[in-house]
């Protein structure tokens, strides 16, 4: 194998449009901005030059493939380039970079393919700007639902329906972007793991079994706003008093349902508001929000309900009203394990040490799995941190994730 590194570090800071991966900041390209933009043109150019045909489709998704036959199938690996505000510079950078440079190094041995291999550049994964993610991918798996998600808007009253359009692309026709069945064979994404499994576990390679994907909670507390200086102790409804408790609840619970499930549980209390939040007021009202995560849908189901008991107990005691509304319940997803075995031996083949595990977090490769036979492997990121400015991939570990989806895409197209 020629030495990729050079390659991967050069288009590594095209990708990032920037000089230098030392960004105090961090990286802010939010859905369908000038600056997710101009990533997607770097991506374009890469792709160019390493001979590959490229177009944009209905749900402004950027294609780069390796046509070799228009009447064969096609081999597809993909991530993303758009970031949350102040994130890293890995965070599906890392996949779409780590599919280039899988085809430049076929290509520089001369590897003759018998099937296509697309790279797709997938339009708004995260949901920092609107609260709505894996759109692009939604929209080419034919799950994006166009009427209701048009209407979302971010902080500033711009809804996904004008972004999409000030992007560039036609938000009637975007549900054309889906693509029947038999226009790809399987789906391969890479992703940073966002988590410290690989490293806890000595491995190169992480092999994901199933996407966790949550419960959601929101829990109203009401009690009484009042004077904090007047209203004596034995006489007050103090909602934030009644519901704090129900903060460690959820932590330790959820550690101990880990303790003795196969499959672990992750539960956060992620939100909080008091009203009226000020000094010398009561808290008359909470807010509070919950994520619930695990690949064990019962499980996380089981716990929501255990949360509800929890607070009915609470107005018992407490005398305050509380609310539970359930604001998301999806089922988790279970990745092929057919290509869960082919990733494995690929990895046999190599040398590389690989842990299988879940994934914590979504990816647009959850709703390629709708349709299609899909894979999802992590390399490690330094420390587990992401989101964040100093989220870090080494090079080394990208390179041996290019050596995975190589040796993956050269057994798929091979015949």
């Amino acid at each position: 194998m020629s030495d990729i590194k050079p390659w991967l570090e050069k288009s590594l800071l095209a990708l990032n449009t920037t000089n230098t991966m030392d960004v105090a900041e961090g990286f802010t390209r939010l859905s369908f901005s000038p600056e997710e933009k101009a990533s997607h043109a770097q991506f374009l150019e890469i792709s160019r030059d390493l001979g590959l045909q490229t177009h944009q489709d209905k749900a402004g998704n950027q294609w780069a493939i390796w046509e070799v036959d228009q009447a064969v199938p096609t081999v597809a690996v993909g991530s993303h380039l758009d970031t949350v505000t102040s994130g890293g510079g890995y965070d599906g950078v890392a996949g779409l970079l780590s599919g280039l440079a899988a085809v430049k190094e076929l290509k520089d041995k001369q590897f003759l393919p018998k099937k296509n291999i697309a790279i797709i550049c997938f339009v708004s994964e995260e949901s920092a700007r609107f609260g709505v993610s894996t759109i692009g991918s939604k929209a080419l798996a034919g799950i994006l639902d166009k009427e209701e998600t048009g209407l979302v808007a971010d902080k500033d009253g711009i809804t996904i329906k004008k972004a999409v359009e000030e992007f560039g692309v036609e938000w009637e026709g975007i549900d054309e972007a889906e693509l029947p069945a038999e226009s790809l064979d399987c789906f391969l994404e890479l992703h940073i793991e966002q988590g410290t499994q690989i490293e806890e576990n000595k491995a190169d390679i992480g092999i994901v079994k199933g996407i966790a994907c949550p419960v959601r909670l929101k829990v109203t507390v009401k009690g009484m706003a009042n004077h904090t200086g007047t209203t004596p102790m034995h006489n007050r409804k103090d909602s934030f008093v009644a519901i704090a408790p129900l903060v460690n609840f959820v932590s330790d619970r959820a550690k101990q349902i880990s303790e003795v499930n196969k499959d672990p549980l992750v539960a956060t209390v992620s939100t909080f508001e008091l009203k009226p939040n000020v000094m010398n007021v009561i808290p008359g009202e909470v807010e509070l929000g919950i994520d619930i995560r695990s690949v064990d849908d019962s499980s996380k189901r089981q716990f929501a309900v255990e949360i509800k008991e929890y607070c009915r107990r609470v107005v018992k005691e407490q005398k305050v009203e509380i609310i539970v509304s359930t604001l998301v319940d999806n089922d988790s997803i279970l990745l092929d394990t057919g290509m869960q075995k082919k990733l494995a031996d690929v990895c046999d083949d190599l040398g590389l040490k690989k842990h299988f595990m879940n994934s914590g977090a979504g990816h647009d490769v959850m709703n390629i799995s709708a349709k299609w036979p899909s894979g999802l492997i992590f390399i490690p990121c330094r420390a587990g941190i992401s989101h964040h400015p100093d989220e870090f991939a080494s090079i080394e570990d990208m390179a041996k994730g290019v050596q995975v989806i190589s040796g993956f895409l050269q057994r798929e197209t091979a015949n």
